[in-house]
């Protein structure tokens, strides 16, 4: 595959990335896509590795060695039908995707991993650029129904697949506009939104229906509208009008820190500070919560907690200061040790970079500090692990001036009421219960109620979300037709 010296002759290339200064400044796209002739060479570092671990450490199974050799030998409009032969949006993975391929890459044994993310972007956008992207409209309709609950990556992926297998597929989503946490919880200077807006554009001319401003199942039998306009659609009406339902509404529970002082003024879980600035972005009204001239701490060390830190510099916060329960990482894994799983070791963002961040490792909250009912700081302690347990260092409180604190700890569940409704049976993490293994894969314990992405498996990856939409789709497509061509 791709150049057999090429991994000896050239070294990885990152894509092009505005200066701090400048992309601060707005809420745009900062990372270019890399030119045709860089992406060929850097697709013609990919190796003849004979076994190629990059695919099965990609949870869609990304056919990588294969697009990487069309790229590397100009032939572009190939690449992106092998790439969407296992993936229906790579736009989103070649964005924000973590690249969990890169660290089981066989180079990344014992030097810098392929850039496959960065050719996987390349590819897409230039697919999009020459108007390869088109809809694939099913030949023949089955006449069977199916509802998808939720718009995120997961919901989408699998809405995309019953709708070329010929079901007439309806997505429900209970915000103003389609995607998700995609849409939502993903600042634009990672993900702009027209990325999403072009391929929905592309599944509502292959048949989906899109109904927005509609909450499924919040009560067996609600009906109605919401004060605040949003239609009322019970359980029971929902399983009534389909053949079929999927439940693809994503983990939605935050962590919460329930330490004395939570409820000061300017106390927010991250999607509190998130969701509305994506708004704004969009033209909505202004976030009710700003970081201008503040002193913010972040509190988790995950993507979320990063996109807050972004979003925070973009207002021109004061200060940020990022905390993380866990001791600090290696700034570089043990290879040996690791490859080619996911290792653990220091990642510092693009985010990060925006300023003199202050990240804080082994650290916790005791107290919210404050006056006149407003956050002012907060008390913490150092840890440290002895005898396999995390404990507190004696001696080692600090007060830290805060103005403004985000909970970026991750979530826990999805929202409990959507699965009471349809009377889903809940693992012990309090997910929807299904299995991915064997048969009656994703189906709950409700006849003709399936289930998919983070309502499934909990908190994940946008890939992750991604794979169980499709595998969703065909089991779908084989309980309802008893025969199914989709792609597992």
């Amino acid at each position: 595959m791709g150049k057999p010296t090429g991994f000896l002759e050239y070294e990885r290339l990152a894509e092009a990335i505005a200066p701090a200064e400048v992309r601060i400044k707005d809420y745009r796209e900062f990372v270019a896509r890399l030119p045709d002739d860089e992406a060929a060479v850097q697709g013609a570092r990919c190796m003849d590795c004979g076994i190629p671990f990059c695919n099965s450490g990609c949870p869609v199974n990304n056919i990588i060695p294969d697009w990487n050799d069309l790229v590397y030998r100009g032939h572009w409009e190939q690449a992106i039908v092998v790439l969407h032969s296992t993936n229906n949006f790579p736009e989103f993975t070649g964005r924000i995707c973590p690249a969990p391929c890169e660290a089981a890459c066989t180079l990344n044994i014992n030097a810098d991993a392929v850039g496959i993310k960065s050719i996987e972007r390349a590819i897409i956008d230039k697919a999009w650029e020459n108007g390869w992207v088109k809809p694939q409209p099913a030949a023949h309709q089955t006449g069977k129904k199916v509802a998808v609950v939720g718009s995120g990556p997961a919901g989408l992926a699998a809405a995309q697949q019953l709708a070329r297998a010929g079901h007439a597929v309806v997505v429900f989503e209970k915000n103003t506009r389609i995607g998700g946490l995609l849409r939502y919880g993903i600042p634009d200077f990672k993900l702009d939104k027209t990325v999403i807006d072009r391929r929905l554009e592309q599944m509502k001319a292959e048949g989906v229906e899109f109904r927005t401003e509609v909450c499924v199942g919040a009560n067996p039998n609600m009906t109605g509208v919401t004060d605040d306009g949003k239609t009322l659609m019970s359980a029971d009406a929902l399983k009534a009008e389909f053949d079929a339902v999927l439940l693809a509404a994503g983990s939605e529970t935050p962590r919460d820190l329930p330490a004395p002082g939570r409820e000061l003024d300017g106390v927010h879980f991250a999607l509190e500070f998130l969701i509305p600035q994506n708004k704004t972005v969009a033209g909505d009204a202004p976030n009710p919560i700003s970081a201008e001239g503040k002193h913010v701490i972040v509190i988790g060390g995950g993507d979320t907690g990063s996109d807050c830190v972004g979003t925070s510099y973009r207002h021109g916060a004061a200060s940020v200061t990022q905390f993380e329960l866990m001791p600090q990482p290696p700034e570089e894994e043990n290879k040996a040790l690791t490859w080619p799983y996911w290792p653990i070791k220091l990642r510092t963002s693009s985010s990060h970079k925006e300023g003199a961040t202050r990240r804080e490792f082994a650290i916790a909250t005791k107290e919210f500090l404050g006056e006149n009912g407003k956050v002012t700081g907060l008390k913490t302690v150092r840890l440290e692990w002895k005898d396999g347990k995390m404990g507190e260092v004696p001696g080692s409180e600090e007060i830290y001036k805060a103005d403004l604190v985000l909970f970026a700890m991750g979530f826990t569940q999805p929202v409990a009421s959507l699965l009471e409704a349809f009377g889903v049976e809940k693992d012990p993490r309090g997910n929807a219960k299904a299995t991915t293994d064997g048969e009656g894969c994703y189906a709950t314990n409700v006849d003709k109620v399936f289930a998919a992405g983070d309502v499934r498996r909990g908190q994940s990856l946008v890939v992750w979300a991604i794979r169980e939409g499709r595998q969703a789709a065909r089991e779908i497509d084989l309980a309802l037709m008893g025969t199914t061509e989709l792609p597992r």
